[in-house]
């Protein structure tokens, strides 16, 4: 059974605020949002819509420059968009003229132009394919697979710049459940054979449990904040049947559902 302890720091949210201009005024978005995440974490970010997860996806992301506070990828203040943070929407952004296999290409050409040789490149975007069992639909365009298929293949772009985090925004919010499922376990298997850091934004509480290392609760916004930390000490590979009667399972479902719909309550 995987336990393994993920202790080498890698990102540091350091002490975020995030003020936009307004007609009306500031508006202050975070509030003091500092969160250390380390080497092959799976951390997700819950709460109510408008408390700012997206917004702590971008500023990691490099998408929006944080007004005060900063990010440290690795040692490195993160101030623009870069390959070694790459994201997946929840709409899959695939490009509908290129096949597949030309969309993950496009990553990998970016990325891996100069250090790897035609060939290498092509067996590099085969395994991605394949990790995300979409290699039998390599050369359809987006048009002529599934929502889930097509999730799929944004993820295995992603995957193929070997980013040192992904960042994921609700990546499985449009799908239906049993499609739903079937992309959890396969996230599940991805990060257990690669060991990649993961941020994911989700609103399902039973998705946070099953698949994070730790579960970041964020208070409702203006001058959202991070509210709760939960540690997810359940051992891995983790099977969603058998967690359903597990009590470890349903207590820490129970902690994030009482933060959600009492300490946070919508008003």
């Amino acid at each position: 059974m995987n336990m393994t302890v993920k202790n080498e720091l890698l990102l540091d949210i350091s002490n975020i605020d995030m003020v936009f201009p307004t007609p009306k005024g500031d508006f202050t978005a975070l509030k003091g949002v500092d969160l250390k995440i380390n080497k092959g974490e799976f951390i997700s970010l819950i709460g109510h819509s408008g408390c700012g997860k997206s917004t702590v996806l971008n500023v990691v992301a490099g998408l929006y420059q944080a007004t005060s506070g900063g990010v440290i990828l690795a040692g490195k203040e993160v101030n623009e968009p870069g390959p070694e943070r790459a994201v997946v929407f929840q709409n899959h952004s695939l490009l509908p003229w290129l096949t597949t296999y030309q969309n993950v290409e496009l990553a990998v050409k970016q990325v891996f132009a100069k250090t790897k040789s035609a060939a290498e490149m092509k067996d590099w975007i085969e395994y991605n394919l394949k990790l995300v069992h979409m290699d039998h639909a390599m050369h359809k365009r987006p048009d002529e697979i599934s929502g889930g298929m097509k999730q799929r293949v944004g993820i295995a772009r992603a995957l193929a710049m070997q980013p040192e985090v992904l960042l994921m925004d609700e990546p499985f919010g449009a799908l239906d459940a049993l499609t739903r499922a079937h992309m959890q376990d396969s996230l599940m298997e991805i990060q257990d054979e690669l060991n990649n850091t993961v941020i994911m934004i989700t609103h399902d509480v039973d998705e946070a449990v099953l698949l994070s290392d730790r579960i970041v609760m964020m208070t409702n916004g203006p001058a959202a904040t991070i509210g709760e930390i939960l540690d997810v000490n359940l051992e891995r590979p983790r099977s969603r049947l058998e967690l359903a009667k597990d009590t470890q399972y349903n207590q820490y479902r129970s902690e994030v559902l009482t933060f959600l719909y009492e300490k946070q309550r919508k008003v």
